[in-house]
């Protein structure tokens, strides 16, 4: 079962990205431009759906992104790096090959973005590695 997370006031508002939610997973789903105010909200709603659910991992797909840019870049390592201080982790689905390409152009390496060429092994790869510590990654296994 799928549950979103609104945005602020309870409904989404236009130039929103819908934050699906299945199980511990977050699901977002970029199509076209990512304008400034748009990523802004990104950011915010899903550090919030972050908290609210105690999710685990976020997926983005990307597959209805055709051209990617140095701010598309910016954007997905910031969301990455936010992700993983909030104890998740962020893999990346769907890239098209230019998208790819464009992205070794530009020198864009996106530290803390796992891949996935679907959803699917995405959801795989969340549910193999163990769950972070939701206190941080000051957790130390006993010997």
């Amino acid at each position: 079962m799928s549950q979103a997370f609104p945005g602020p006031h309870g409904a989404p508002a236009t130039g929103h990205v819908p934050v699906l939610r299945l199980g511990e997973v977050l699901l977002v789903t970029l199509q076209g431009d990512l304008h400034d105010s748009t990523a802004q909200q990104l950011q915010e709603d899903l550090a919030e759906a972050i908290v609210r659910s105690g999710a685990t991992g976020v997926i983005i797909d990307v597959s209805g992104v055709e051209i990617v840019d140095s701010f598309l870049g910016r954007v997905l390592a910031e969301i990455a790096g936010q992700t993983g201080l909030l104890a998740a982790r962020t893999v990346l689905v769907g890239m098209r090959p230019a998208v790819a390409i464009t992205l070794v152009e530009l020198g864009l390496t996106l530290p803390g973005v796992h891949t996935a060429l679907s959803t699917e092994v995405a959801m795989e790869l969340l549910g193999r590695q163990a769950p972070s510590s939701r206190f941080g990654c000051l957790r130390r296994e006993s010997r």
